[in-house]
């Protein structure tokens, strides 16, 4: 192998492990029943909330305190969505986007640019992060609960590969 990819080997392919939308209010109540609703107008699944894990008088947020929103997609309803995103944003990402493993992360200002959704007076306008995970197929080691193991560097998605699955696969134009 010395560092050369192997084209005919499916097990050096990077695959799309997971997207992530998130929508932070700040607080709860109305505003973040409203971010549920556009989540779950977008993706089509129940959004959970996310917690705060710190206290900060300023901000007047405790401990625990619910101040977000969060969806996690897989499979084809992630890949659907991520071409959504991307659509939302031209099919144009920087290139700082990405991480050291590959992974991507950007947000979306306003969620009425997505196809289908109108403005609407009584909501108001969202904006969200979006993270993609990927990893190449035999990741379960380091999740199992018999044998678990680490994934050794070679097997890891770097940064590079990343960015070439997802221009190739979307289409994304790096700037």
């Amino acid at each position: 192998m010395n560092g050369k990819k192997e084209k005919g080997n499916p097990m050096a392919i990077p695959r799309i492990e997971k997207v992530v939308a998130n929508i932070g209010v700040g607080e709860g109540g109305e505003k973040l029943k409203k971010a549920e609703k556009v989540l779950e107008s977008l993706t089509g699944r129940k959004p959970i909330q996310t917690l705060s894990k710190t206290m900060s008088k300023e901000w007047g947020i405790r401990k625990g305190m619910p101040i977000g929103c969060k969806v996690t997609l897989r499979g084809k309803k992630a890949e659907e969505f991520l071409k959504e995103a991307l659509w939302t944003r031209d099919n144009r990402i920087a290139e700082w986007s990405f991480d050291e493993n590959g992974n991507l992360s950007f947000g979306a200002s306003d969620h009425t640019n997505f196809k289908g959704q109108k403005y609407d007076p009584e909501i108001g306008i969202f904006g969200m992060d979006i993270s993609v995970t990927l990893e190449k197929p035999g990741h379960r080691i380091k999740r199992r609960k018999i044998a678990k193991k680490k994934i050794p560097k070679r097997h890891r998605v770097s940064r590079d590969e990343g960015m070439d699955y997802l221009s190739n696969k979307f289409n994304i134009e790096m700037v």
